[in-house]
């Protein structure tokens, strides 16, 4: 429940953080964009990296990975893409594809549930003391 809860307030933060950089200038719009977009993306790719071997489309229990961006973030990859398309949208001040863009949080909120079941069967104790070190 705390990881929903967190998710959720980041989300609406976010979200309330675009629809202000939406209702700016856009040299504002575009330097909000770059300052938060490019390190999303290179964190994006840094997190995909750091999964190795465990990464998988659809949810597996491949491996634990406990180091890196996921020694405090559980689901970075998300966190990082959902960031850089906000970037996108503040860039090309679009308020309405912020609606789509939440429908995705919502579909990776319940997909990284699923991806938690798979790893919490899998490796048990070992993901309980995982989730209860991370921030998100």
């Amino acid at each position: 429940m705390k990881n929903i809860f967190i998710r959720l307030m980041c989300a609406t933060i976010v979200a309330m953080l675009a629809l202000a950089a939406t209702s700016t200038g856009p040299g504002t719009r575009i330097t909000i964009s770059i300052v938060v977009g490019l390190p999303s993306f290179v964190l994006m790719i840094v997190s995909r990296r750091q999964l190795g071997e465990a990464f998988a489309v659809t949810p597996k229990a491949k491996a634990l990975v406990t180091t890196g961006l996921y020694s405090r973030i559980q689901h970075p990859m998300y966190l990082f893409l959902d960031l850089f398309l906000l970037c996108i949208i503040v860039a090309m001040n679009s308020p309405t594809l912020i609606v789509a863009w939440a429908v995705l949080v919502i579909v990776q909120a319940i997909q990284s549930r699923r991806e938690e079941k798979i790893l919490s069967t899998a490796f048990g104790a070992q993901y309980d003391a995982y989730k209860d070190r991370t921030w998100i």
